[in-house]
């Protein structure tokens, strides 16, 4: 019965963060649909978009978000899901932390009173927002490396062609998908509302935490400070950015056995401690409750963490 109840609690949890998320976004969403219909892509005749009334909850969330409004903290993880591409403000992002931190643990210690139950899940709420923000970074990031090689050729035979430098960027963004398209769009919108280009440049940069994106606004900003055939450097950064995506790739798949060793390594202790805590809270609780026990719990951390760290070196290789 135990068991039911603390999946159902984790379930619950996360069946509420996506449906705060879904609150959040119905807006921007329905505003891209509106914007999609005008712009490129096609509507079917009959779709109808439909919208569920919810402004009565969605104010109430609004409301208790403002608690972190203009926090330096709040900032901070605004630019984090921009740059994962993630349409929440920081303040909504922070209720959303603060309740995944303590829904389930409190379900925990409210059916149970495991306290060391409730810990567990207290910290899984705490650690999971954020790993899924990272995540949805992280491949947003490795998706942008896949298109920049392409989108760099489409620039270089549009300057062939006679195309200027922000008529080659306005290419990609019309002739590319996302993320690459949404970014370089991003960027003429801020040039044409008089951001001066390197300005501009640094920005998407700074937005795409990318060594090829550093590498290709480098070359750009020293070519328009030095001039040359920027079309040839294009090409030249392309072809090495192809070749540093086919050796990642390959790193990548011969580190995979240290890479989800890593992985079940630090889950382990996790999920043993979790079922032991359901199964017999008695025998968990003395590692909570005595010095000896606090003592190994202290050293158990550290030891996993600098395993992690350790692991993570070895297979990350720089390329």
């Amino acid at each position: 019965m135990q068991v039911l109840v603390s999946l159902l609690a984790m379930a619950t949890t996360v069946a509420l963060v996506m449906a705060l998320y879904r609150l959040m976004t119905t807006e921007q969403q329905r505003m891209q649909d509106r914007l999609n219909k005008y712009t490129k892509l096609p509507v079917k005749t009959g779709n109808k978009l439909k919208i569920q009334k919810k402004a009565g909850l969605k104010e109430i969330f609004q409301s208790a978000s403002k608690i972190f409004a203009a926090k330096s903290y709040t900032k901070k993880m605004e630019a984090e899901l921009d740059k994962a591409d993630i349409p929440l403000k920081g303040e909504e992002f922070m209720l959303i932390w603060l309740l995944a931190l303590i829904f389930p643990g409190g379900l925990a210690l409210l059916f149970f009173g495991n306290i060391p139950l409730a810990l567990i899940l207290a910290v899984v709420g705490m650690i999971l927002p954020h790993l899924l923000i990272s995540r949805a970074k992280r491949r947003r990031i490795m998706k942008f490396n896949t298109q920049i090689g392409d989108a760099l050729v489409v620039m270089s035979n549009s300057l062939r062609a006679g195309f200027s430098f922000l008529q080659s960027m306005e290419m990609v963004s019309k002739e590319m998908q996302p993320p690459i398209a949404d970014e370089f769009g991003r960027t003429l919108r801020e040039m044409n509302l008089g951001t001066p280009t390197e300005e501009a440049m640094l920005n998407l940069v700074g937005r795409i935490e990318s060594d090829d994106l550093d590498l290709v606004v480098t070359a750009v900003l020293i070519q328009r400070q030095v001039g040359g055939n920027l079309a040839e450097v294009l090409d030249n950064i392309s072809h090495t950015i192809r070749e540093r995506v086919r050796i990642k790739n390959e790193i990548k798949t011969l580190t995979a056995q240290g890479r989800l060793s890593g992985i079940i390594i630090a889950l382990l202790p996790i999920g043993v401690a979790l079922f032991l805590s359901i199964i017999n809270p008695d025998y968990l609780s003395k590692i909570f409750t005595t010095g000896a026990g606090l003592s190994l719990l202290i050293g158990g951390v550290i030891s996993q963490l600098i395993g992690i760290v350790v692991i993570r070196k070895i297979v990350d290789i720089e390329v």
